[in-house]
């Protein structure tokens, strides 16, 4: 199953990055354009940083204003990713035009001498970023190669950003639909529990069902399975990695207080013993299970999982945050990390240790925490699969985003500009003689 036109999705799509990007990075021109015609603000410390929709680890930190005339002074600034910019999570959490403007007037962008907070509105920006979003904050409606509609809108990274599409998409699509289905990327402990204690905040209504999607050959990973080896059967390791999966359930059902199903994407080298194990497993718990082969029968291969789903729409179920907002900021973290991740506890560097109290005097301990974490392990160490010992999470920076209305919390060794890996897609991707994209897939 596949939704349409998918080179232009995976591409350039409606220009919603783009939009975004722009905006971004006119608050950056508009803040050293600033500093440079006099800095009537006494702008001192600008914590704002520009964005590119490209994994490039060499912009994580840049020197900016070096062209030696009078009033550029130099500084050190650096580049976020588009998809983890605020900008992007103030787009996905607007409830319209008028909020997206107001939201980003509140963005933080730096200090004056005495501290006091320096926000895009008092440089004038909020209205001409606004514009640029004006077309982009409409829904993009596409389609299924079996002609269901689909919208596609926003898409902040899950384990650096809050992981859900726009709050505008999720609503329109409630109520155009009998049922509304929406995806939260990276697990129950990065994109479930950040659609779930931030963005579930400002929708109508909490969910009625959750799909917790498995593959057979991840769990044998999670076991320690080594990943040449994956695709050959083998139940030790998905025994051991087994774990994993009811860590996700766990959380979902019994922390959130959620009706869970799990839906298997079935490859062609997932074996019946293999597939067997783990429904008897799955019924230990008290959750069902569907095997989804949507990617080659299309929409008949999820079928089932559909029929299921309208089922456990129908029971019963309470849902619990899992936290309040009135929690201070240590204890929402804390909350999160022991409760969600399964940790001991939570350290902090001194720098964080600062960040924190200086929110709380200003007054936002009331927001959300979005924690940025590693998505390949339950602690915030990625090669730690198993997560058998116990491990705490290490919060090495503490971020505002005001506009987004909520607070960033920097674990382990997160980035919020993301690198290439050593042999990029870009490679492969092509126009071949009849000029068509070629490689993507």
């Amino acid at each position: 199953m596949q939704v349409a036109p998918m080179e232009d999705i995976n591409l350039h799509f409606t220009g919603d990055i783009h939009a975004i990007t722009s905006a971004n990075n006119l608050l950056s021109a508009m803040i050293d354009n600033h500093i440079f015609q006099g800095n009537e603000l006494e702008i001192d410390k600008v914590i704002w940083k520009r964005c590119v929709d490209l994994n490039d680890r060499a912009l994580r930190k840049v020197e900016i204003c070096l062209s030696g005339e009078k009033n550029a002074v130099p500084r050190e600034d650096g580049f976020d990713i588009t998809v983890a910019s605020e900008i992007m999570a103030i787009f996905c959490l607007a409830e319209d035009l008028e909020d997206l403007r107001k939201r980003i007037g509140n963005i933080v962008i730096g200090y004056n001498k005495k501290g006091k907070e320096i926000r895009a509105r008092d440089l004038k920006a909020e209205g001409a970023m606004t514009v640029l979003l004006k077309d982009a904050i409409k829904p993009n409606l596409v389609q299924t190669l079996e002609n269901t509609p689909a919208l596609i809108h926003g898409g902040p990274f899950a384990n650096i950003a809050h992981g859900c599409n726009s709050v505008i998409a999720t609503k329109m699509g409630m109520k155009l639909a009998d049922y509304c289905i929406t995806e939260a990327g990276f697990g129950a402990d990065l994109g479930a529990e950040k659609f779930l204690d931030i963005k579930c905040r400002h929708l109508p209504k909490t969910p009625d069902a959750v799909v917790c999607v498995a593959t057979i050959k991840a769990l044998k990973y999670h076991g320690g399975m080594p990943i040449e080896n994956i695709k050959e059967e083998n139940i030790e390791y998905l025994e051991k990695g087994i774990h994993n999966l009811l860590k996700h359930i766990d959380n979902l059902k019994n922390i959130y207080g959620l009706n869970v199903i799990v839906g298997i994407n079935k490859y062609i080298t997932d074996t019946d013993k293999e597939i067997e194990y783990l429904r008897k497993k799955l019924e230990e718990q008290g959750v069902e299970i569907s095997l989804v082969e949507a990617w080659g029968k299309g929409g008949k291969g999820a079928i089932d999982l559909a029929n299921k789903i309208v089922k456990l729409c129908k029971q019963p179920s309470e849902y619990n945050y899992c936290y309040d907002l009135k929690d201070g900021i240590k204890e929402k973290i804390e909350k999160v990390a022991t409760k969600v991740y399964g940790a001991t506890g939570v350290e902090y560097s001194k720098q964080a240790e600062e960040t924190i109290k200086k929110l709380e005097k200003d007054g936002y301990a009331n927001y959300p925490v979005c924690i940025a974490k590693t998505q390949y392990s339950l602690s915030d160490d990625a090669k730690n699969l198993l997560c058998n010992d116990p491990f705490k999470i290490h919060v090495k920076d503490v971020i505002l985003k005001n506009g987004a209305e909520f607070i960033v919390i920097l674990t382990g060794n997160i980035f919020t500009m993301p690198g290439l890996p050593k042999v990029p897609a870009a490679e492969k991707i092509d126009l071949n003689a009849k000029g068509e994209i070629v490689g993507i897939f």
